[in-house]
């Protein structure tokens, strides 16, 4: 009888916690504004790789193929970029959608990674330190400006970018599909000098949701984490690309903007990586290899 009773004890028990909510512990959280890939180092140090507008998360390909024998590789593919559906990007509000499901994503999966983002990728790992520090161990910036909008005009302000950045997503969008890829090509040359790395990055560009793209294109040049930067303190390091033969004979003036966009972000340390444009990936993958390496043993 006792036995009996024990058993359907049991019996209770494991229906009790069929149907009970999940515990902090067990929490189980689906985004829909990425996906990841995960891999590498089942126990490895956790590394979470953000890429940039437009792009796939195969411009971490060469460095994945490097760091999965060490580490714990989570690889994030924006929706609506190089080809993968909009998904939940489609509903816009496509920079702090991003930042809000990364913060669920790495606690609901008990990550304390090194963050390492180009581009639009770094702006997002700057704005998931500065609104959650508690969810980025470091942060490795590869060619991210605070403010987009410096590269155009020093002086440009938020408001002063909003009418010319509406009008220029609204262009991306309505824009037939041959003058866009036209675009996407004339672009790639100013961001890589790898003559394969033009044919992918145009690739990535022309098979992006448009409205995404042209969305989060609009957010990014009118997102200003300047004001942010001195209470952000999570050890940060930048890589900037510097091309003589595209900027000029002398860097100072490529120093001076990085410097001064930077200057009030405590734990910063700044590195220009010269002979290359903006994938620095592609035009440099010995000297970005050693960089990131140096970040993650840091």
């Amino acid at each position: 009888m006792r036995d009996r009773i024990l058993t359907l004890l049991l019996f209770l028990a494991g229906i009790a916690l069929l149907f009970a909510p999940p515990l902090a512990g067990g929490q189980t959280f689906t985004p829909t504004r990425f996906a990841v890939t995960v891999e590498g180092l089942p126990k490895g140090p956790a590394v979470l790789l953000l890429p940039g507008l437009a792009s796939s998360q195969s411009v971490f390909d060469a460095e994945a193929k490097l760091l999965v024998p060490s580490y714990r590789l989570y690889r994030v593919q924006v929706a609506g970029f190089a080809g993968a559906p909009a998904a939940g990007n489609a509903a816009g509000n496509v920079l702090p959608g991003l930042v809000d499901e990364l913060h669920q994503y790495i606690v609901a999966n008990h990550l304390h990674p090194a963050v390492i983002g180009h581009s639009l990728g770094g702006l997002l790992g700057l704005m998931l330190a500065d609104a959650h520090p508690e969810d980025v161990q470091k942060l490795l910036i590869v060619d991210t400006l605070p403010f987009y909008a410096l590269v155009f005009n020093p002086y440009a302000t938020v408001d002063s970018m909003k009418p010319q950045g509406l009008a220029m997503r609204d262009q991306f969008i309505k824009a037939p599909d041959k003058d866009f890829a036209a675009g996407a090509a004339q672009s790639s040359n100013a961001l890589v000098n790898d003559a394969a790395a033009k044919y992918l990055v145009t690739a990535m560009a022309t098979s992006s949701d448009r409205t995404v793209f042209a969305e989060a294109m609009y957010e990014d040049l009118t997102t200003d984490m300047r004001p942010r930067l001195a209470s952000i303190k999570t050890p940060a390091t930048l890589l900037y690309p510097y091309d003589a033969k595209f900027q000029g004979a002398d860097p100072v003036g490529v120093d001076t903007m990085y410097k001064s966009a930077y200057a009030a972000m405590p734990n910063l340390t700044l590195h220009r990586i010269d002979n290359s444009r903006h994938f620095i990936m592609y035009d440099q993958p010995a000297v970005f290899d050693a960089q990131v390496q140096a970040f993650l043993n840091k």
